[in-house]
């Protein structure tokens, strides 16, 4: 009985290293949010941080997907419409917390080394939200010159590199340019009879 009692008390203490660090990259950014400082914040030690989590890199894949839970991007339910609107409103909230775009962009680099913790984490993702995007912008409901998969993969790769353009310089406009993009590939269908 004091195992299970303990074993909450773990998964209690994950959850709020994992909030306490969303919070604190979200607003220090990347680079600035240190596993010293993230541990203070959760009244830990650096040290009791990697007995949760093994390594740094695998503390930041899991405030990823922490973030992607918080986000609750899951189009499958919604309209074409409604999907395409929680995708912008995802955009828009990332301009909110340019510390965890930082923290994607380069997690998303340094995933591309299969050995790298972050590696499964971005192919599931990264094959989820096609799977979403090709369901939701595509197909016969809305019709494009594209195919649902190469379509779903021109939108990831456009804000992918939308975030890197506007960590560059923050004057970009990214849920504008995205919005533009979706409907320049998805025009609007004629109203039935």
């Amino acid at each position: 009985m004091a195992r299970r009692g303990s074993y909450a008390k773990g998964v209690a203490r994950r959850e709020e290293i994992l909030e306490s660090a969303l919070d604190v990259i979200g607003r220090k950014g990347y680079q600035n949010a240190s596993l010293k400082e993230i541990a203070e914040v959760v009244g830990v030690t650096p040290a009791a941080l990697l007995h949760y989590f093994g390594s740094k890199e695998e503390l930041f894949t899991e405030v990823l997907r922490k973030r992607d839970e918080h986000d609750g991007l899951d189009p499958s339910a919604l309209s074409a419409d409604d999907a395409r609107g929680a995708f912008l409103d995802v955009i828009r909230h990332n301009t909110e917390v340019p510390g965890l775009v930082a923290l994607f962009s380069r997690l998303a680099v340094d995933a591309a080394d299969p050995a790298h913790p972050a590696h499964p984490y971005f192919l599931d993702r990264s094959a989820r939200l096609r799977e979403s995007i090709a369901d939701n912008f595509g197909g016969e409901q809305q019709p494009s010159a594209l195919d649902p998969d190469t379509l779903a993969r021109v939108i990831q790769a456009v804000s992918d590199g939308l975030q890197l353009q506007w960590m560059i310089d923050p004057t970009v406009d990214m849920p504008g340019i995205m919005a533009a993009l979706i409907d320049a590939l998805l025009p609007p269908t004629a109203p039935g009879p």
